[in-house]
């Protein structure tokens, strides 16, 4: 656990603490969770909707709760007086796809397979023989991507997924409801239908409702390969499924220790774990990505669409493994138990196990819960 990366800059999250029966906004400090959940800021919400949320956050001296090492343990008994949350609420969760070359190659590659693993390998070996490393560098709209797309047509591989990846528009889709995220330590769920899936390690943003980026986290995208592949038009199916968008463990907030340059620059490690004794290591590097950050952003706010809660904005990845886990031609897919661990220096990192959609805690906290439960505890006004 990259735990050197709280030594500083200021990061915030969400814990669960049983006695309040809701979430606490807190803060670390010195090692310690801090609980400065007040009226003027009650959610994650209110405090990056400030124009200053750092002043803001050191003007408040906040509760102190436990130590970080307590919370972030593995071990914590399901009766534990607190546990971590995603660290966003009210924000919608957003997501953007094919952003990368290598992985945008593997989405054609799932879309050419129409979700077979076993047809993917040899499809693979043509698709990279015919664009080779011709996509690297490109800069998604631009002239020289517009020649790429024309070259490709003409040897019948385009793709709507080279379209999204190099064309003028990204991809953005709505990853998950609101609050439906899960945080450090949970598990991710995989819809049981699904035979060929993967973890997506990535940068999110914290954007607020007028556009601004407040700050970042790591985020998993938990991904169905073999269901979108199937079709594009199952994304909802393959994204958004019980426990499928973690998000954590906190938001480092851009101040004098970090800011957007930090995130272009990210390069993320990933380790997945099996109970078969199974370990994949692999990596995704925000210097590769085809759009710059703040594009995306502008892609997905503005005068089009608005967030009056802000959103947070899943950035896409690198990482598409192909290495065989079991059956030689079939590359990698999740077993039940995996333990999927994505770092980075300068966010810490987000651990959870992965388990069957189905058997993972149901989402029962909603919008209405967490609004009653402020309200209970005098955050809010009761008159909603």
């Amino acid at each position: 656990m990259a735990q050197n990366a709280f030594g500083c800059g200021t990061f915030v999250g969400r814990i669960f603490r049983s006695g309040y029966g809701g979430p606490s906004l807190v803060v670390l400090r010195d090692g310690m969770i801090v609980d400065i959940t007040s009226a003027e800021a009650p959610t994650m919400r209110d405090l990056l909707e400030r124009d200053d949320p750092v002043s803001f956050i050191r003007g408040q001296r906040g509760e102190t709760v436990a130590p970080l090492e307590a919370i972030m343990n593995l071990e914590l008994p399901a009766d534990a007086p607190y546990s971590l949350l995603a660290p966003c609420d009210l924000q919608a969760v957003k997501a953007c796809g094919v952003t990368f070359a290598r992985s945008m190659i593997e989405r054609v590659i799932e879309e050419k397979a129409a979700g077979n693993p076993d047809l993917a390998r040899s499809i693979r070996e043509r698709v990279t023989g015919i664009i080779g490393e011709s996509l690297r560098n490109l800069r998604a709209g631009s002239p020289e991507a517009l020649k790429v797309k024309e070259a490709l047509i003409e040897v019948g591989v385009w793709s709507q997924y080279l379209e999204v990846g190099i064309g003028p528009d990204a991809e953005v889709f709505t990853k998950a409801p609101v609050l439906s995220s899960v945080g450090w330590g949970a598990a991710v769920g995989l819809h049981p239908i699904s035979n060929w899936n993967n973890p997506e390690p990535e940068v999110v943003l914290a954007v607020d409702s007028q556009g601004r980026v407040k700050g970042a986290t790591l985020g998993n995208d938990v991904n169905l390969r073999d269901v979108e592949g199937r079709s594009a038009l199952l994304l909802g199916k393959a994204k958004d499924n019980n426990a499928s968008s973690a998000i954590g463990p906190f938001i480092r907030l851009f101040d004098e220790t970090y800011s957007i340059d930090d995130v272009r620059n990210a390069e993320l490690e990933l380790r997945i774990e099996g109970r078969d004794g199974f370990v994949l290591n692999g990596s995704s590097s925000m210097k590769e990505i085809s759009r710059d950050p703040l594009d995306l952003v502008a892609q997905t706010i503005g005068r089009h669409h608005q967030y009056p809660d802000g959103f947070m904005l899943f950035m896409g990845t690198l990482f598409a493994p192909v290495e065989d886990r079991d059956t030689p031609g079939q590359g990698f897919t999740h077993k039940i138990g995996d333990r999927v661990t994505i770092s980075n220096a300068e966010l810490g990192s987000l651990t959870n196990t992965v388990a069957l959609s189905t058997e993972c805690p149901p989402w029962t906290f909603g919008i209405a819960a967490l609004m009653g439960n402020l309200a209970a505890r005098g955050l809010i006004g009761k008159n909603l």
